[in-house]
């Protein structure tokens, strides 16, 4: 794997886990049962990691959103294949992180507008202080000082890196 992209160390794995199990707490003292719906395919090891650590009933799903990170003017089509019911359910949308935040608020518009949902959240592992403001419960860790570009636990340079164990500083 090409490192060369990835710069001075942001979060350690020992960190991430410790944010890992900081979210869950606050999610465990919430929610009795919710459905989980995965934003991928940033998301994914953070949720991975996360519903482990979960004491209540989940469901899971997914839904996409194809960005660029850092652009809050996505556009690109929102992918819902809506495999799990989510009429009068609290809906849990989970990625890795809140960077600009314009294509999280997208999809929450979307859940909001075309499912009755009991309520909605968000679990990140971490936010950026640039982000727009999304106007519902918001479950992280971790808020960045900065809005640098990062990479690995999920966030990707030019679709690589994801699979990094460590977030970090992006060498462009």
């Amino acid at each position: 794997m090409d490192l060369s992209h990835v710069g001075e160390l942001v979060l350690s794995e020992e960190q991430i886990q410790q944010g890992v199990a900081a979210v869950a707490a606050k999610l465990n003292a919430e929610f009795s049962d919710a459905v989980i719906i995965t934003v991928v395919p940033g998301g994914i090891l953070f949720t991975a990691d996360l519903v482990r650590k979960l004491n209540f009933d989940i469901k899971m799903d997914y839904i996409s959103c194809p960005h660029t990170p850092g652009d809050s003017n996505n556009q690109s089509e929102i992918v819902f294949h809506h495999n799990i019911p989510l009429s009068g359910k609290d809906v849990i949308v989970i990625d890795d992180a809140i960077e600009s935040g314009g294509t999280m608020k997208r999809l929450i518009d979307h859940l909001q507008a075309n499912y009755e949902v009991k309520s909605l959240s968000i679990a990140t592992l971490f936010v950026k202080p640039g982000r727009v403001d999304i106007p519902v419960p918001q479950y992280f860790a971790i808020e960045m000082e900065n809005d640098d570009l990062l990479v690995g636990y999920g966030l990707p340079w030019q679709d690589r890196l994801r699979n990094v164990p460590y977030v970090s500083k992006l060498v462009k």
